[in-house]
């Protein structure tokens, strides 16, 4: 459906050294808050929004496309672009910034229509929902005959086939389909590992992070097996104190691209440490690789599994961040056969808890190039929201340190004094805003030297995230005083 250009939206071109494409979303974004438009209203079209603005059709798709992220404007396939419900008027309204330090916080009230924002970190922008490409793989997946028997233990070929393309393509690591194993996200694969390494023994120790992901501990505990907490060094695990540790240790698992949830990177150098360990140790280096598709400017580190020439590195990745945890869909790249076999058979023994369907729809969707343009999509939302997470925080240094904004949907911010991350969080919970503790990561018998909290920016809205971020950084003042 075409919708008339409003004669009061004037678009200008953009000048010397911006994209048009950052230019059209900022004056439509202003637009929007100026009141221009009002909830409910139609956008123009494409075709006749890049006619006005003198630009491609596709610069005025995406743009569209990061507003409806930024929950500034609802896409209805079919139907058109409409002015989302809810927008504050910009008159009046407070910079992130430079909100005055003594304006007092009130929690918000059911009658404003304020609900708890969630900052948990982890869950990705889901907007790909409604996107053509992702529909058109349900269409085409519903439209198959469905297969009589149980879907592979191993996993559909065609996923894994996929699955190993992209690994190629956006991690750098060369492999065979046969190598693919596919999983329910990674606490089952973590746990499908477990059960393929017990012909090691039935107390199976395994190096983790501290602090780290705290499912992995847990799942390793729920199945026997015992966690064995190294120190970070500079953002990564320390593997000095890893090939120190007294005792034996079957595997290591480590999140080098992005440390989970400091977000540091492991050093190359400490990347061919930990192999030379695995080698000297005849350990398992568990690899997981769970936001590495979004990086914010710093060049990618090549991948552990890359530099494995003995197939000593499992690979886990997941779908839960790229697209989302809903889905419960990842994928494990093991090398070594024997290892894989035994897994396999386990499998095998419990099935396959990926459905078919599931399984055929993100094929068809990777096949269609539909999970490279999300991909592509989401980055420009991240990156986005990422610039307001900084632009709240930067002002709070030295006091308040921000950690791990190079890549991912996570920041953490730390202080050495003052009050506890607990009372942070209580106070912001009481202001309608979770976010988690920093000290949850850490093994129950550690105290951690440093407060902090960590937030997550994926799923939120940018509205959401612009009114929570004004709410943490007037919280986190007290420290400064």
């Amino acid at each position: 459906m075409r919708h008339a250009f409003p004669m009061d939206l004037i678009i200008d071109a953009a000048p010397q050294g911006v994209s048009a494409r950052a230019h059209l979303v900022d004056q439509l974004r202003n637009a929007l808050l100026a009141g221009q438009l009002h909830a409910g209203q139609p956008m123009p079209s494409t075709r006749v929004l890049a006619q006005a603005a003198g630009i491609s059709r596709g610069t005025a798709v995406a743009a569209y496309e990061e507003l409806a992220g930024e929950g500034y404007v609802e896409i209805v396939p079919g139907s058109g672009t409409f002015v989302a419900e809810g927008l504050p008027s910009l008159e009046g309204r407070t910079s992130i910034k430079t909100a005055p330090a003594d304006s007092v916080l009130s929690p918000a009230s059911d009658s404003e229509g304020d609900s708890l924002i969630n900052l948990s970190p982890g869950s990705p922008s889901t907007t790909f929902s409604g996107h053509r490409d992702w529909t058109a793989a349900w269409r085409r997946a519903q439209s198959a005959k469905l297969p009589a028997l149980v879907p592979p233990p191993e996993g559909s070929a065609e996923l894994r086939e996929r699955i190993a393309e992209h690994l190629h393509t956006a991690r750098g690591v060369a492999c065979d389909p046969e190598e693919v194993l596919v999983t329910a996200g990674t606490s089952d694969a973590i746990g499908l590992l477990v059960h393929g390494l017990r012909a090691r023994g039935d107390r199976l120790r395994m190096a983790t992070e501290n602090p780290g992901y705290t499912k992995a501990r847990e799942v390793l505990n729920q199945l026997g097996a015992t966690p064995v907490p190294i120190p970070l060094v500079d953002g990564g695990m320390d593997i000095e104190e890893l090939s120190n540790h007294s005792g034996a240790l079957d595997a290591v698992i480590l999140t080098p691209s992005h440390q989970y949830p400091l977000g540091g990177r492991l050093p190359v150098a400490s990347r061919l440490s930990v192999l030379e360990w695995a080698r000297n140790s005849e350990a398992v280096v568990i690899e997981d690789d769970y936001d590495s598709e979004f990086r914010h400017g710093a060049a990618p580190l090549p991948a552990i599994a890359s530099l494995d020439e003995e197939g000593r590195v499992v690979m886990v990745g997941s779908f839960s961040k790229t697209l989302t945890p809903w889905l419960r869909c990842g994928y494990l790249l093991v090398r070594d056969p024997l290892l894989r076999d035994r897994m396999i058979s386990t499998r095998r023994a419990l099935g396959q808890p990926v459905s078919g369907i599931i399984q055929q729809v993100l094929a068809e969707f990777m096949r269609s190039g539909g999970l490279r343009r999300h991909l592509g999509r989401v980055s420009r939302e991240y990156a986005h929201r990422r610039a307001l997470v900084l632009a709240t925080t930067e002002d709070l240094a030295p006091e308040v340190r921000t950690h791990a904004l190079e890549g991912g949907l996570h920041a953490t911010l730390t202080w050495t004094t003052g009050i506890t991350a607990e009372s942070i969080t209580a106070q912001l919970k009481h202001l309608r805003v979770a976010v988690t503790p920093l000290s949850r990561y850490y093994y129950e018998s550690d105290c951690p030297d440093q407060q902090g909290i960590v937030i997550g920016y994926g799923a939120p809205t940018d509205l959401e995230l612009r009114t929570a971020l004004q709410q943490i950084r007037q919280v986190l003042l007290e420290i400064r005083e």
